[in-house]
């Protein structure tokens, strides 16, 4: 079974290298870095605001917003979930003795 987040990783990526009339995703790198940033930033805010005063349906709404948009800023700095997974299996990996 293939992870959704992979699957939308891919699907960013693809906006990105062959853009979609209409699509949000392409808007959102049209917009540029600086943009892409921001909406990171107003997402975090909106998932700080959901965990302190809304339930729990609109935490999840929040939360997935924001790493829908953390791919996209990801994906324009060329990075990848993988590049990710490899900092934080590091940052666990068993200490030397």
């Amino acid at each position: 079974m293939t992870d959704i987040l992979d699957t939308l990783q891919a699907l960013i990526h693809a906006r990105k290298q062959t853009p979609v009339t209409g699509s949000y995703t392409n808007s959102l790198f049209e917009s540029g870095r600086g943009r892409i940033a921001q909406k990171v930033g107003e997402e975090a805010v909106e998932v700080v605001v959901a965990a302190l005063s809304q339930d729990a349906p609109r935490q999840i709404s929040e939360a997935a917003d924001l790493v829908y948009h953390l791919l996209v800023l990801l994906t324009e700095l060329g990075l990848s979930l993988d590049d990710v997974r490899a900092e934080l299996a590091k940052r666990h990996a068993p200490k030397p003795e």
